[in-house]
């Protein structure tokens, strides 16, 4: 994975911007917000969140890093790939089938949700299994909130998720180099899926979710390596088995279903131990390096989910 850093803006230039605005705004701004992300320009649509409680009190990573270092390879596999060519993706309008060992399977409208389910600002960090992080001011709503809606069958032991494929705007979905077999698939299980950490995303620094970040809308579960955020969900499925997994299918030695952040278990080419903290000072490849934390600083809310698994062994 190139380790390739575009030109980036000095975090000293850039004054970080928290957007709070009350549940009585919420459905204007939406709206408003929708309608921009129509005209192509959804980086500057403004987007209506209240306040959550959910919020780590660490630096916010600067805007203009958070847009344009990314792995989102349905664009292309260097960090600055996914801005850069990623202006023709189409991300409204929009749903989502949501189906498998549910009551009440469905076709949701993005739109309409967003209208019936409150959004959140919550502060994350986000840890990448290459060494590097960031701390985002995600905008969404609990996945659960999504799930209770389709009211999930006693069989249901995991929630599978899918990614679109659209190789005329998605520019490294084609051509003869494909790093990875598409659709982009994810998963997690149930009991992690509703957690109250897990969330949907549809926006970030208040604004729109940009194109290069997962538009419309994308999943955050923030005690986890990025890659099982997957981005621009077009189907959830609720399943008995364990599904499959794009990084776990590719590189079963390098990559496990889980993807907990484990600062005890390297991965096979590098030490997890440390990352770089991305838009905090001069240090190598342009960030502080920190020590990484077990579940990436939240194992109080979510050690309790893997009492008495081998994390070793399910990495």
């Amino acid at each position: 994975m190139s380790l390739y850093r575009p030109p980036r803006t000095q975090s000293s230039e850039i004054t970080p911007r928290e957007v709070y605005l009350s549940r009585r705004s919420f459905m204007a701004g939406t709206a408003a917000g929708l309608a921009f992300a129509a005209s192509g320009t959804a980086l500057a649509a403004p987007l209506a969140a209240t306040p959550s409680a959910y919020k780590v009190a660490d630096k916010l990573t600067p805007k203009q890093d958070v847009t344009t270092y990314n792995n989102f390879y349905e664009f292309g596999v260097n960090k600055s790939d996914p801005a850069a060519n990623s202006g023709d993706f189409k991300p409204t309008p929009w749903a989502i089938e949501v189906g498998g060992l549910v009551a009440k399977p469905q076709v949701i409208d993005l739109e309409k949700i967003m209208t019936e389910i409150p959004m959140e600002e919550r502060v994350y960090r986000m840890r990448c299994v290459e060494t590097w992080s960031m701390v985002i001011p995600w905008i969404g709503f609990p996945l659960s909130a999504l799930l209770d809606r389709v009211e999930p069958l006693g069989s249901a032991k995991y929630v599978a998720f899918e990614t679109v494929v659209r190789p005329a705007e998605m520019p490294g979905q084609s051509g003869f180099f494909q790093p990875l077999n598409w659709p982009y698939v994810e998963g997690l299980r149930l009991d992690e899926a509703r957690h109250p950490l897990t969330i949907l995303a549809t926006g970030l620094y208040g604004e729109t979710l940009p194109n290069q970040n997962g538009a419309p809308i994308r999943l955050v579960v923030p005690w986890k390596y990025g890659f099982k955020g997957v981005k621009s969900i077009v189907k959830i499925t609720l399943t008995e088995k364990e599904p499959p997994t794009t990084w776990k299918n590719s590189g079963p030695s390098e990559y496990g279903f889980y993807a907990n952040v484990n600062p005890a278990v390297d991965h096979p080419r590098w030490s997890q131990a440390t990352e770089r903290r991305i838009g905090e000072g001069d240090g190598l490849f342009g960030g502080r390096r920190v020590d990484t934390l077990p579940f990436n600083g939240y194992a109080d809310e979510v050690a309790g989910l893997y009492a008495g698994m081998d994390l070793k062994k399910f990495y």
